[in-house]
């Protein structure tokens, strides 16, 4: 007698949201499954990449990354470079040097950046503020409108800049929105309740619900992703089944580990070693979590997510 297993697919499913335009198109979401449950039903969309290029890169000092990057002195041209890294499914553009905290980057300045990288390559774009709400609301309206017909996602809409955001990103330029809380699950659904009452279409939202490097507080991301994930497939709630990005990079790269030199810590071993395996963890627990996408910067990590991504989908 044949053995036939019971397969456990939901009737929820997670929101399908395409980011860019043209073959180079991505699908994020889709499936009605847990993470890599792919013998309760097919993932058609398996999880995106996307490789990390910072207004402020030339201060990089890894040697995959430098390498890399040789000769490069503009966003657009370590776009260019970027877009020939095998793995890679989009770009993410972080304007970190607009904080008006810091370097205070002229938004206008910002925007040409953004243009001349979107002439330059063919993947989908990603960009990523600088983590102060007023000037973030500013950037994202002036680059949103600048990139019109990109269909390029935009991280992201907070509760305190959401109306903004919302209405400049997606209401008034047709683009998407990222919607960014802090590892809880009721904030992540009340943003996008308010996101949605702006009259966003939920297939324009994306989730930004935290992240952190493994070790520092992840098991709070961890319950998160999971709480998030079983209120999407197995409650239906529409309010929660919108897809998850998480920016993976700008934690782990900041974090002791990957940043302490070899000078400062000569047990902890080769530093750029160190950085890549901090990465490559982060990596791979948000999309075994649930995370349909991560943003991630060197190359041999992202070159063993894909791989991992490829064996398990």
């Amino acid at each position: 007698m044949s053995f036939t297993p019971k397969t456990g697919a939901f009737r929820g499913a997670i929101n399908a949201v395409t980011l860019g335009t043209g073959d180079k198109a991505i699908v994020i979401g889709g499936q009605n499954v847990l993470p890599f449950y792919t013998f309760d039903a097919a993932i058609e969309n398996a999880p995106k990449i996307g490789i990390e290029i910072s207004d402020a890169a030339a201060q990089w000092d890894v040697p995959g990354l430098t390498e890399l990057y040789a000769g490069c002195t503009t966003m657009a041209e370590r776009a260019k470079k970027a877009e020939t890294v095998p793995g890679a499914d989009f770009i993410a553009l972080n304007f970190e040097s607009a904080d008006p905290n810091g370097a205070n980057r002229p938004t206008a300045e910002c925007v040409a950046d953004a243009k001349a990288v979107a002439e330059a390559v063919t993947m989908p774009i990603v960009v990523m503020g600088c983590k102060h709400l007023e000037k973030d609301a500013e950037l994202f309206g002036a680059i949103a409108e600048a990139l019109a017909g990109k269909n390029v996602l935009f991280m992201s809409a907070k509760n305190e800049n959401y109306k903004t955001v919302g209405a400049s990103v997606a209401l008034a330029s047709g683009q998407k929105v990222g919607a960014e809380t802090a590892d809880d699950i009721n904030l992540a659904k009340q943003l996008n309740i308010q996101l949605k009452s702006l009259n966003v279409p939920a297939e324009s939202i994306v989730m930004n619900i935290g992240t952190a490097a493994v070790g520092y507080g992840y098991e709070y991301v961890a319950s998160t992703l999971d709480r998030i994930r079983d209120a999407a497939l197995k409650q239906s709630d529409a309010d929660l089944q919108m897809p998850i990005i998480a920016p993976v990079s700008t934690d782990t790269w900041s974090v002791k580990e990957s940043s302490a030199s070899e000078e400062d810590e000569p047990a902890w071993g080769n530093r750029e070693e160190r950085g890549i395996g901090m990465e490559i963890s982060t990596a791979a627990a948000n999309l075994t979590g649930g995370a349909d996408a991560v943003i991630m910067r060197h190359p041999a990590a992202i070159a063993t997510i894909k791989q991992f991504i490829t064996e398990l989908v």
